[in-house]
């Protein structure tokens, strides 16, 4: 494989303050005229090439992002391939979260002017020459992606240049990706895109979409005379081994390129496009034939409604538990002058008097709850600014740019929540403290980041971060993080300590031996199977976008579930501890946030 590295982005930071008030002043409004939809992107108004203004241009640029397979965890940036490059052109800059993302968009070769048709149009051609080292090693990557299905992503007016197909039960699946080609099997087994085409039959050879046929879909603004506005890209790719390469005529057989193929190759790349009107389809909505290529929403609302008996279910249990038994019982045990009147009590009410006894490992305990504290809120408020639309795939890298951003801004919760609890275990050490909160979680996944983008910096893949972009991080992180956090934790220590509802007693009461359900292994399998019940479904649906790079905008039932998800873990928790309680087990507090990770073993 190629060991190219990716090139740097054009800087992104001058613009994340002003992301960071945008984020703190953000609200929905009304819509304003036909300038603007909910992410808050202009439109772009095109006409014909005699009309073309400031306000409206004829000319429609055609960008490439990386190349990926569901077959590979390696993306590669478009100019790693030997495909036909840009001769001239701007790359667009990228924000924080693309750059996290791996995407890379750059100028293509394709350029089109409105409503004007061309067919079999000559892009560029490739020269291989099998006895040179460079072309065959050139040649090779390109099989080899071809055997690994790796596909192109085009862009055009900001959408996904995209291939539609009929898929099974009459359904029509729109790929926001095109393979670059496939390969037949030399046992003469057709793989993946190969089967489009009856003539993609030669055994041990691949075969190159060397055209595309484009046609661009338009909506003609009806107030004043601002032109039309794109609403869809589709494509069509194809190939054809054009015999005279001046002149093509995308005719013929296909563009084969066996295994044993030796001498000289030529590779023709050629496009047609075309326009059509489609009244039907407005600016605003024209990623809906996209989206709706996604899994159905019944589905979605039957995992809802399994996730709120799932809530009923444990609500109703964590109820009787506190209005019958807890309740009624607290106020007599402040009253207890001693341990003598609890001699005739059993089960959890045994420990009241050590329940609240500062934990063994209260540093490290405050630290992952002043982490979790910042982590819980920045999935809150980016799940939340999601639902509202500020985060749809128009508006690109803006989801990871919101979720960074939060993390950096919220260092002052998580300072303050360590310091308060630590405060009330007792600690002094509050430097080592606020410390760890910076850098301890934070720093375990940073040292993992760092480590898996060399690996994908030593494979040339365009996911590896530049290093521009991992010192800006790092600037973050210490810059405006880690003095958040410290400013959080004075305030958290200029608090009172927490006061407990009850006294604890001097001497610690022994723990009895354990019974079984309390012991980690059945705590992971009943604390774990009701909180990924309510996941599950949702977590199938994340994983698959990911893994076959698709496109996931159900946020809004991902919200729902988060906040189920947060219930059921709360509740759940709440009668696990219950049970160690009754078991007499007194470290409590420990086992109340230790059940919590068990549930991400599911």
């Amino acid at each position: 494989m190629s060991t190219r590295l990716p090139a740097s982005s054009p800087p992104w930071w001058p613009r994340l303050l002003l992301l960071s008030l945008l984020l703190l002043g953000a609200a929905p409004g009304p819509r304003r005229g036909a300038a603007f939809y909910l992410p808050g992107l202009a439109p772009v108004n095109f006409c014909d090439e005699e009309k073309k203004s400031d306000e409206c241009k004829s000319e429609i640029e055609l960008f490439v992002n990386r190349l990926d397979s569901v077959e590979s965890v390696l993306p590669y940036e478009y100019t790693a391939f030997d495909f036909c490059q840009a001769s001239e052109g701007k790359r667009p800059s990228e924000n924080l979260g693309q750059v996290l993302f791996g995407e890379r968009i750059e100028p293509s070769p394709y350029k089109f002017t409105f409503n004007k048709e061309d067919t079999c149009k000559l892009v560029c051609t490739k020269t291989y020459h099998t006895e040179k080292a460079e072309d065959k090693q050139k040649l090779e990557f390109l099989k080899k992606s071809m055997l690994l299905n790796y596909q192109h992503h085009w862009i055009v007016d900001n959408m996904p240049v995209t291939w539609c197909y009929d898929v099974e039960d009459g359904q029509r699946f729109c790929n926001p990706g095109f393979p670059i080609g496939c390969y037949i099997t030399d046992k003469g087994h057709a793989k993946d895109a190969c089967v489009i085409n009856s003539e993609f039959h030669e055994r041990d050879t691949f075969y190159i979409f060397n055209h595309v046929d484009i046609k661009i879909y338009y909506h003609v603004v009806e107030t004043g005379s601002m032109g039309a506005r794109l609403v869809a890209a589709k494509l069509e790719p194809k190939s054809f081994k054009h015999t005279h390469i001046d002149k093509p005529d995308c005719s013929g057989p296909p563009m084969d390129i066996s295994n044993k193929a030796s001498g000289e190759i030529k590779i023709a790349y050629t496009y047609s496009v075309s326009f059509q009107e489609d009244k039907n389809i407005r600016w605003a909505s024209r990623w809906d034939y996209i989206l709706e290529s996604m899994p159905h929403t019944h589905i979605q609302w039957f995992s809802i409604m399994n996730s709120l008996v799932i809530v009923l279910f444990l609500s109703g249990m964590v109820a009787m538990i506190m209005l019958r038994t807890l309740h009624k019982d607290i106020a007599r045990y402040n009253q207890m002058d001693s341990t003598e009147d609890a001699q005739e009590e059993f089960g959890w009410k045994l420990v009241h008097g050590d329940i609240f006894r500062p934990p063994r490992k209260g540093m490290l305990l405050s630290v992952f709850l002043g982490s979790g504290t910042q982590i819980l809120i920045m999935t809150f408020v980016t799940l939340f600014f999601a639902c509202l639309g500020f985060l749809s795939p128009a508006n690109r890298g803006a989801l990871m740019t919101c979720a960074v951003v939060l993390w950096v801004l919220l260092g002052t919760p998580a300072g303050y929540v360590a310091a308060r609890f630590y405060k009330s275990f007792g600690g002094e050490k509050w430097k080592t403290n606020v410390l760890l909160t910076s850098f301890l979680c934070p720093g375990i996944v940073f040292a993992d980041f760092f480590i898996m983008n060399l690996i994908l910096w030593g494979e040339g893949s365009s996911a590896a971060i530049p290093f521009g972009t991992l010192v800006a991080i790092l600037a973050l992180w210490f810059c405006i993080s880690v003095p958040l956090t410290f400013i959080g934790a004075y305030f958290g220590f200029k608090k009172n300590a927490i006061e407990h509802p009850v006294r604890t007693n001097q001497i610690p009461r022994q723990i009895p031996e354990q019974s079984f359900y309390t012991k980690p292994l059945p705590g992971i399998i009943m604390g774990g199977i009701l909180p990924f019940g309510c996941i599950f479904i949702q977590l199938f649906f994340i994983l698959n976008s990911i893994w076959s790079h698709q496109m996931y905008y159900m946020f809004g039932f991902l919200f729902l579930v988060f906040i189920i998800l947060v219930i059921t873990c709360s509740e759940a928790t709440i009668l696990l501890c219950y049970f160690h309680l009754c078991a007499e087990e007194q470290l409590a507090s420990l086992h109340a946030f230790g059940l919590l990770p068990k549930y991400t073993v599911w």
